[in-house]
C-alpha cells in the first residue's frame, strides 16, 4: 500500500472515531539525545550571548556558561553519589542559575522536581518525601524550610551556612554516562484531575516531543532574536519547559524575575526591552487597571506579543488589553503539567499557519491526537459536541509517582490522557474549554486542591464539616471559598478559620472566603457537590 493510500485509509479511521490532529507538522523528534543536550545543541556558536538576565540584579549568565556550568553541575552531582533515577528537590526561586540547576540535574541522570519556594516546610517536607528524594538545592531564602530534612543540601549564594554544601565549592566530575530518553528527568507535582498533589513521571522524551511540537510555530529568522519574560515559576513546568528550555533551544534571552509588582515589572519590559512575555490573566489585568502603569511611558514598550495560559482569559480582559496595548499580540496556550502544551492560538502566518478564534485556546499542535469523549458513556463525539478532552502524543506522562490507580484513571489502555476539562473542536479545528470536570481551584494560575484545604479544615476542634469549592473572582480567576458546618455552641468567626488555615498551607492556598452552612450538600455516594455550593454562594455574593 501505498502512503498516499495508507494516509487516506488513516484519515477515515480517525474520522470514524473522531480523532483529530493538526494539519501541520513540527520538526522530527531526534532520536538518543537527552532534554540538556537538546535544549543546549550547538549553543557553542552563542557562547558570548547572554541567555539569562536577573532584572533585579543585574547577573548574567551567557549560553557559554550556560553550557559550561550545566556540564559541571552534573558532573558534581555524580561525584555526591547521584544516580540514574534519583530525585533532587529544588527549592529556589526564580534565579539566572535555576535552568543551569534543573538542566544539570538531567544531564547527571537525575530526576528535576522543582517545588515553590512559598511553600510550607511541612509541604515541602511532604514533597521531598513522596518523591524519595535523594538531595536537595536551596539558597539562603529556603535553607530554613528543608535544613531539617536529613539530605545532602546543596546551597546558591555567597553565604556559607551550616550543614550545607556551597555551589561554589563543587568539583568538576566526569561527563554524563548512560543516560537516554526513555529516562525519567522531571517529577513535577500536579494535583491532576482529582485529589492532592501528585508526582508527574516525565522523560527526557516526553518534554523534547512537546518542545518540537509547540517550537513548530517559531520562524527561523527569529532563532537568537526573542528577549523573553522569566517570570512564570521555574518549578511549574510552564515556566520549565514553555520559558527556560524553548527560549534557551531558540537562542533567546531571557528576563528572570522572582515575583510580580508592577512597577519592576513595567521596569523589566522596558529597560530590557522585552519582546515576548509569557503570563497570566490577573498580570494582564493588573497592566489594563492599575494608575502604576501610568507612571511609565508605555510607547517605549519593545513587546510584540504576550502568551496567556494557566487560566482562562476572559473576553472582556482581551478587549481591555488590545484597546491599551494596541501593537501587542495577544497569544493563548493549553496544557497541563502531565502533558504540557496541547494547543497554541498563533503560527508563522509567513508559511500559511493560520491563528485561531480568539475565543478559543487554539489549535492542535503537531503530532499530537485529540478526541472528545461522553464523560459517562466514553463514546467519542464529532465536532462540535462538547466532551472530555483527551489527548495522545509521545508527549503523555509516564504516570503518578507511587500511584498506579490515579494512574490508571488518567491514563486509559489506549494511551488517551485524560485532562478533566471539557470542550469542543469547531469545523475550522480550534478548540474551546467551556467547563471543568476537575475540581482544582486555579488561583491567579496556580492549582489549589480542595481535598487539601478540606483535610485541614477537618482537623479543627470547631468544625464538623467542610467542603472547599472556588468562585469568581477578577483578578484572581478564582478564590478558593469553603462552606463549613461548625460543631454545637462553637463561636470561632470566619477570620478566625481563614488564620487557621493561612498558618498551614502557602499563600496561594489560602482560604479567601468562608460561609457557614447547616450541612454540606452530597450524592447518594457521599461525593460534595461542589457545583451546588458554587451556585448558591455565587448567586448570594452577587
Amino acid at each position: 500500500m501505498g502512503d498516499a493510500a495508507m494516509e487516506e485509509e488513516q484519515r477515515q479511521l480517525d474520522q470514524k472515531e473522531h480523532i483529530f490532529r493538526s494539519n501541520y507538522s513540527s520538526m522530527p523528534v531526534p532520536a538518543d539525545v537527552t532534554l540538556p543536550e537538546f535544549v543546549l545543541s550547538g549553543a557553542e556558536q552563542y557562547a558570548d550571548k547572554v541567555a539569562l538576565v536577573e532584572a533585579a540584579t543585574g547577573k548574567s549568565l551567557t549560553y557559554g556558561q550556560v553550557a559550561r556550568e550545566t556540564r559541571r553541575f552534573a558532573g558534581a552531582l555524580r561525584s555526591l553519589g547521584l544516580r540514574k533515577g534519583h530525585v533532587v528537590v529544588v527549592a529556589l526561586p526564580n534565579l539566572a542559575l535555576y535552568p543551569v540547576v534543573a538542566l544539570g540535574v538531567m544531564a547527571a541522570g537525575g530526576v528535576f522536581s522543582g517545588v515553590n519556594p512559598l511553600a510550607t516546610p511541612a509541604e515541602m517536607r511532604k514533597q521531598v518525601e513522596d518523591s524519595e528524594a535523594k538531595l536537595l538545592v536551596a539558597n539562603d531564602s529556603t535553607y530554613e524550610k528543608v535544613k531539617d530534612l536529613g539530605l545532602p543540601t546543596i546551597t546558591l549564594g555567597e553565604e556559607r551556612l551550616p550543614g550545607a554544601i556551597l555551589w561554589e565549592d563543587l568539583l568538576e566530575a566526569s561527563d554524563r554516562a548512560g543516560v537516554c530518553q526513555s529516562d525519567l528527568c522531571a517529577l513535577p507535582y500536579s494535583s491532576g484531575t482529582t485529589g492532592t498533589s501528585k508526582g508527574v513521571m516525565l522523560t527526557h522524551r516526553n518534554l523534547i516531543a512537546n518542545l518540537c511540537c509547540s517550537l513548530f510555530s517559531v520562524p527561523a529568522e527569529m532563532v537568537g532574536q526573542a528577549t523573553v519574560l522569566g517570570l512564570m515559576p521555574f518549578f511549574h513546568i510552564y515556566g520549565i519547559t514553555g520559558i527556560c528550555c524553548a527560549a534557551l533551544r531558540n537562542r533567546g534571552t531571557i528576563v528572570v524575575l522572582q515575583r510580580f509588582e508592577l512597577r519592576s515589572f513595567l521596569c523589566a519590559l522596558i529597560d530590557y526591552e522585552v519582546t515576548f512575555a509569557p503570563i497570566v490573566p490577573p498580570i494582564m489585568l493588573a497592566m489594563v487597571n492599575s494608575s502604576v502603569a501610568g507612571e511609565f511611558d508605555l510607547s517605549r514598550l519593545k513587546l510584540r506579543s504576550v502568551m496567556s495560559a494557566a487560566a482562562p482569559l476572559a473576553p472582556e480582559l482581551r478587549a481591555a488589553f488590545e484597546e491599551k496595548f494596541p501593537g501587542v499580540e495577544i497569544q493563548e496556550a493549553y496544557g497541563l503539567t502531565e502533558h504540557s502544551c496541547i494547543t497554541l492560538t498563533h503560527g508563522d502566518q509567513r508559511k500559511g499557519q493560520r491563528v485561531a478564534k480568539k475565543s478559543s485556546v487554539g489549535f492542535i499542535l503537531p503530532n499530537i491526537e485529540v478526541k472528545f469523549i461522553d464523560p459517562d458513556s466514553t463514546q467519542s463525539l464529532p465536532k462540535n459536541s462538547p466532551g472530555e478532552l483527551c489527548v495522545r502524543s509521545q508527549c503523555v506522562m509516564q504516570g503518578y509517582y507511587k500511584n498506579k490507580e490515579e494512574t490508571q484513571r488518567t491514563v486509559d489502555g489506549g494511551g488517551w490522557l485524560h485532562t478533566g476539562d471539557v470542550g469542543y473542536i469547531d469545523d475550522d479545528g480550534d478548540i474551546f474549554i467551556v467547563d471543568r470536570i476537575k475540581e482544582l481551584i486555579k488561583y491567579k494560575g496556580f492549582q489549589v486542591a480542595p481535598a487539601e484545604l478540606e483535610a485541614i479544615l477537618l482537623a479543627h476542634p470547631s468544625v464538623d464539616d467542610a467542603a472547599v469549592f472556588g468562585l469568581p473572582e477578577e483578578e484572581a480567576g478564582e478564590i478558593p471559598t469553603a462552606a463549613i458546618v461548625k460543631k454545637a455552641d462553637k463561636a470561632e468567626s470566619e477570620e478566625e478559620i481563614m488564620m487557621y488555615v493561612a498558618g498551614k498551607v502557602a499563600s496561594y492556598k489560602r482560604v479567601r472566603a468562608v460561609h457557614f452552612v447547616d450541612t454540606i450538600p452530597r450524592s447518594p455516594s457521599g461525593k460534595i457537590m461542589r457545583r451546588v455550593l458554587k451556585k448558591r454562594f455565587a448567586e448570594t455574593d452577587k
